[in-house]
């Protein structure tokens, strides 16, 4: 081992080696299998420090899991379908998607994708991700295209599946619908309009509303039944103002007396109250907002203004003829698209539809099924299923992304699917069927919409089973299902989470996985979510790495809990650093002893090192069982204190003198020690493995695998090094010889003296004579660590240390 730790050099040379080796291969790791559904990282630029985050996490546990004696299928995906990609290509290749055959698209993006993935992956290596990189995938690859297509055939032949002419959430910013899973809730400032209606008798009715941009889509005007304000309406009609038609007045028991004026005007369509009563009373429809987001023709003075500026016109012509009453200055919560920020409309669109609500209750139930960690969580996942009040839409009126595998007849309506033998497939780039099958019509139009991301994402575990089987009939068998883990942010339970469990459930009556652990994320100085669209990224990994050791890095993402979000903190890079550093000085200190231990454990271990490998097994045991919880921070902690307390501080301050000056020992007690030492190293580096892969690798091939031991130290098993020992006895002894060995060092640095002073008598006050053998039998470690040259024992005394004739003397109290 050299002197210091080049992490640069070892790191890159380690990764090589796993690279060669196939260290993370399943044929190199037999046993059961845990697999993992691992997040496909949007490909639009780069990562950042967020990614390294929840990467690194999920990679801790792939690790214990394989050094716990399972076969880890490790797979990687790639999110390249969604808008996000479609714009960084647009930008890179200076093209507009719509101009060029979607297939020809598709292939562009594949192509520009491919180098953002290598860098991806180059990233990923670097950080020492255990990842089978045989297993990839791309989200619009042709294979998970196959898979999502069929996925959509059977689910629409099984009845979840509908196409309808429906109100529909809608984004005229990025001119798409949207699903609920896709808004965000915002704070905005605004104004609640009293503005004049007049009833059929000429009578002037109030409303409040914050749209009043909305009025030219007005179908009707609301009350509650027992709103004695109002009974006189009964049967009435109103005026719109400046818009001049008459509506229908009508009750309605959901209408809240107290809000407004306790009349309440119903557009087609200003939020989902509006949508529900327009179904309940059959109203008419009357379009005011177009798909780009401009006031359509048949507004009249709005027509051609988009929401801000129909607003303010709709105001100023109310002002104008004396129809607005009265402003009052708000600030309400308006529903956003999670991606642009902006607020959405509800227009009507012909869409494909998956029937969730009439299942609410039973993907509540499957929730039980699954094991949440942090369980914090699931309660989030069942008040997001609580509140759905809408089917799930999968139609997106964009290009770029999967298409829907059908034709429809304009004259009938039929749905013509693709045959499962065409897929994958673009209606609109394949021939149509020549007929229609059920009246027989010609005139077929290919489907034009694309499928939500989600779509496909929610395939994911599919799409896993497809690389672990190597094959694309994944929907036959359900030999795969559940999976073992699901690793992900709290932010897409919603989304990712929720659908997976959807599709699981509706393919093959299952969960998707048996454990999901969701990560928090990386805070950035101002305490927000870093992320590239946020532009909040201080730094880049690529820095961090040129800075920082991976592992150094990773011990930095270990420090997060799960489910919390946590600040970046350089203090916990150079704590990781220095913890990088010590593993090295610690090894090195002690290397020519492990290299020259006996195979087998010697018959007697003396209380020191029985003490140690006591401690060892307890810190094992709690490890464990937070690993286990996938509670990764809590078991490092376990074992740092374990490593830099009772090893460094403590262990190797007492053996030091002993290793140094074998003559003056029992021959079988250095033996014993070079043999605890060999062990207990070991048992080090396999608890330090998941969290530093790379310095724990390295100094298990400079001292451990020349002995005869398994390739890498990532391919060790548990089961075989961390045996359990009981050595109580010794234990509760250590506690009286260390309160010892604390007292002569306090006292010496209190004296400003060097640890290795050496004292004349070392005098023991002992009141409990049950303890006097404890140290008269451990007496030859007592003199090695406090350089005592004369052990005495009294029975009265104050701790305290003098210096007499130039001569150091030390009295300890022992507290028994």
């Amino acid at each position: 081992m050299d002197k210091k730790y080049t992490h640069l050099q070892a790191e890159r040379a380690i990764q090589e080696q796993w690279e060669q080796e196939q260290t993370y291969s399943r044929a190199n790791n037999p046993g059961m299998s845990y697999t993992i559904d691992t997040p496909p990282p949007t490909v639009s630029g780069t990562l950042h420090i967020g990614h390294i985050f929840s990467y690194t996490q999920t990679d801790i546990i792939a690790r214990y899991k394989r050094m716990s004696g399972y076969s880890v299928f490790y797979p990687f995906g790639f999110d390249d379908n969604g808008l996000p990609t479609e714009r960084y290509v647009e930008k890179k290749k200076d093209v507009y998607a719509p101009n060029m055959k979607r297939s020809d698209f598709i292939k562009l993006c594949l192509a520009e994708t491919k180098e953002a993935e290598q860098a991806f992956e180059k990233l990923w290596r670097a950080m020492g991700l255990s990842v089978d990189w045989s297993a990839c995938y791309s989200t619009i690859d042709d294979r998970v295209r196959k898979i999502s297509q069929e996925s959509f055939i059977r689910l629409y032949k099984k009845g979840f599946i509908y196409r309808k002419h429906e109100p529909a959430l809608f984004c005229t910013t990025c001119c798409t619908s949207v699903a609920q899973a896709e808004l965000d809730d915002k704070e905005v400032a605004s104004h609640f309009n009293d503005i004049v209606f007049t009833s059929s008798d000429s009578k002037p009715l109030v409303v409040g509303t914050t749209r009043p941009e909305l009025l030219p889509s007005c179908v009707a005007l609301l009350y509650h039944p027992h709103d004695s304000r109002y009974q006189h309406l009964k049967g009435k009609r109103a005026i719109v103002p400046v818009f001049n038609f008459d509506v229908p007045i009508m009750t309605d028991e959901d209408v809240d007396p107290e809000k407004g004026t306790g009349l309440v005007m119903v557009c087609t369509f200003g939020d989902k109250t509006d949508i529900a009563w327009y179904k309940k009373y059959n109203l008419p429809f009357k379009k005011s907002v177009g798909l780009d987001g401009k006031w359509t023709q048949n507004t009249g003075i709005l027509a051609g203004l988009r929401v801000a500026a129909a607003r303010a016109k709709t105001i100023e012509v109310l002002k104008e003829a004396g129809a607005l009453v009265q402003q009052k200055a708000i600030t309400h919560s308006v529903n956003v698209h999670e991606r642009c920020k902006k607020e959405i409309e509800y227009v009507m669109l012909t869409q494909w539809f998956l029937n969730i609500l009439d299942h609410k209750q039973k993907f509540i139930e499957l929730a039980d099924t699954i094991n949440w960690y942090p369980s914090f969580m699931k309660p989030r996942y069942i008040n997001w299923v609580e509140n759905i009040s809408w089917d799930w839409c999968l139609s997106r009126q964009r290009f770029y992304g999967i298409p829907f595998p059908a034709w429809h007849c304009t004259k009938c309506n039929e749905v013509i699917l693709a045959d499962s033998s065409q897929l994958p497939v673009d209606p609109q780039e394949t021939d149509a069927p020549t007929s229609c099958p059920q009246c027989k019509g010609s005139n077929i139009t290919p489907d034009t919409d694309i499928m939500d991301t989600w779509n496909t994402s929610s395939l994911t575990p599919f799409l896993c089973k497809s690389l672990y089987e190597n094959h694309s009939d994944v929907f036959e068998s359900t030999s795969f299902l559940p999976m073992s883990m699901r690793p992900q942010a709290h932010d897409i339970i919603r989304t990712w989470a929720f659908y997976t469990i959807v599709k699981a459930w509706m393919h093959q009556q299952i969960i998707p996985w048996n454990d999901i652990v969701i990560s928090g994320h990386v805070l950035s100085d101002s305490k927000e979510k870093i992320s590239k669209s946020r532009g909040n990224v201080r730094l880049t990994p690529e820095n961090l790495l040129a800075t920082y050791s991976a592992d150094a890095i990773r011990y930095w993402t270990a420090s997060g809990s799960l489910g919390h979000d946590v600040p970046f903190s350089d203090n916990q890079l150079k704590i990781g650093g220095k913890l990088v550093t010590k593993l090295w000085n610690a090894f090195l200190f002690t290397k020519e002893h492990i290299i020259k231990t006996p195979n087998k454990k010697p018959d007697s271990l003396g209380t020191t090192n029985e003490w140690l490998l006591h401690k060892a097994s307890a810190t094992f045991t709690s490890y464990q069982s937070y690993l286990e919880k996938h509670e990764f921070g809590l078991a490092l902690s376990t074992i740092e204190r374990f490593f830099w307390h009772d090893f460094c501080d403590n262990y190797l301050e007492i053996i030091k003198h002993q290793l140094f000056n074998e003559t003056s020992y029992d021959a079988a007690i250095v033996t014993a020690t070079r043999w605890t030492l060999h062990h207990v190293g070991l048992r080090i580096l396999q608890w330090y493995a998941p969290y530093l892969p790379h310095i724990t690798e390295t100094i298990y091939q400079k001292l451990y695998r020349t002995l005869g031991m398994p390739k890498s130290l990532h391919q060790t098993r548990f089961e075989d090094i961390q045996i359990s020992y009981n050595y109580q006895h010794s234990a509760n002894d250590m506690l009286h010889l260390l309160a010892v060995i604390d007292a002569v060092r306090r006292l010496k640095t209190e004296q400003q003296l060097s640890l290795k002073t050496p004292l004349k008598t070392l005098t023991l006050v002992i009141e409990n004579q049950d303890v006097l053998p404890v140290f008269q039998q451990n007496e030859a470690t007592l003199f090695g660590v406090t350089q005592a040259e004369t052990i005495t024992y009294a029975s009265t005394g104050t701790t305290e240390m003098i210096k007499h004739d130039g001569q150091l003397f030390a009295t300890i109290v022992v507290d028994a």
